[in-house]
């Protein structure tokens, strides 16, 4: 279970309304998580609980996929229109894009990143990393001020990415989203998927998003690209569900392993400043289809948006 004191307390010291609200949201779904939230451009605005806890990231390691490849091409060594043959059969099949296909496609570079991070494309993502120039993986994060781990507890990179995943050596941690991908199952089948042998914070997820918004994640240009990409992806069941389209905006990237159905999105609310938060849960039950769970990513999402909301409008 995610230890809730040890979220942060709102500027009396006192323990806010919004842990209660969060606690009951999950408790209703049957999950329990993990939460970061904080404005962009003003990081120690904040609230999380587990903020500091790593995760498996599932799909949303292609986040860093993409920053990857912009900053690739802002350095000219990645041509972003560069035609690209893919071949599914050489990939790993998936329910969506380029994994589903029986037939070679042609498409650009930049074309194989909307796919990758609007319908979660796992053949692109393989395909994009392949196409990295050496140490640009490794470069993005140092850029992004925030590493990946291995399933080794190793610091991440491109040698992390593609290494196989190593037992723990007996290291206990309190959330089975580590174990996850240390299961033995998975470590024979998805040795080399980022998805499965990679983790992060939710702090450190929210980071790394806040730098597309921030224009520090590559070039102002590429930075526009990235947030045009998150703003269509397709899945607007988790994070997306607790907003109105009418008066907020939602970019994000999904993830989704077993029990762990994730998002880490930026909220903007018309006419205020944007708010990046990571929410990651934990499914008692390990169902395929479990509507509530996804629902409560957007409702804690949410709560946790308005709370930080309502505490800049008390600061006027």
């Amino acid at each position: 279970m995610t230890d809730w004191s040890g979220a942060v307390p709102d500027r009396a010291g006192a323990v806010p309304d919004w842990r209660d609200g969060v606690r009951s949201v999950l408790a209703d779904a049957g999950a329990d998580g993990w939460l970061h939230a904080a404005v962009v451009g003003r990081p120690d605005e904040c609230i999380g609980a587990g903020s500091d806890v790593p995760v498996v990231l599932a799909s949303m390691y292609k986040l860093y996929v993409m920053v990857a490849v912009c900053r690739s091409a802002d350095a000219g060594r990645l041509d972003p229109l560069a035609r690209v043959t893919v071949d599914p059969a050489r990939h790993a099949p998936g329910p969506t894009g380029l994994g589903a296909f029986a037939d070679n496609v042609e498409l650009s570079v930049r074309d194989l990143v909307l796919l990758m991070m609007t319908v979660s494309d796992n053949t692109a993502a393989e395909v994009l990393r392949g196409l990295l120039p050496a140490g640009a993986f490794d470069e993005a994060l140092a850029v992004l001020g925030t590493g990946l781990e291995d399933g080794s507890g190793a610091s991440g990179g491109e040698g992390a990415l593609h290494e196989r995943a190593r037992r723990w050596g007996g290291t206990d941690y309190e959330d089975a989203a580590h174990h996850l991908a240390h299961d033995p199952a998975a470590d024979a089948v998805h040795a080399g998927d980022p998805a499965y042998v990679t983790r992060a914070t939710p702090r450190a997820l929210c980071t790394a998003m806040a730098a597309v918004w921030k224009d520090t994640a590559a070039s102002p240009e590429s930075c526009r690209f990235m947030r045009g990409v998150l703003g269509r992806q397709v899945w607007t069941h988790r994070i997306a569900s607790g907003f109105p389209q009418e008066t907020f905006r939602v970019f994000g990237k999904t993830g989704t392993i077993g029990r762990i159905r994730a998002e880490t999105a930026v909220v903007e609310p018309d006419g205020e400043t944007p708010i990046v938060v990571c929410v990651v849960t934990r499914a008692a039950r390990a169902e395929a289809n479990l509507p509530r769970v996804d629902a409560s990513v957007g409702a804690v999402a949410r709560i946790a948006v308005d709370h930080l909301r309502m505490s800049a409008f008390q600061r006027r």
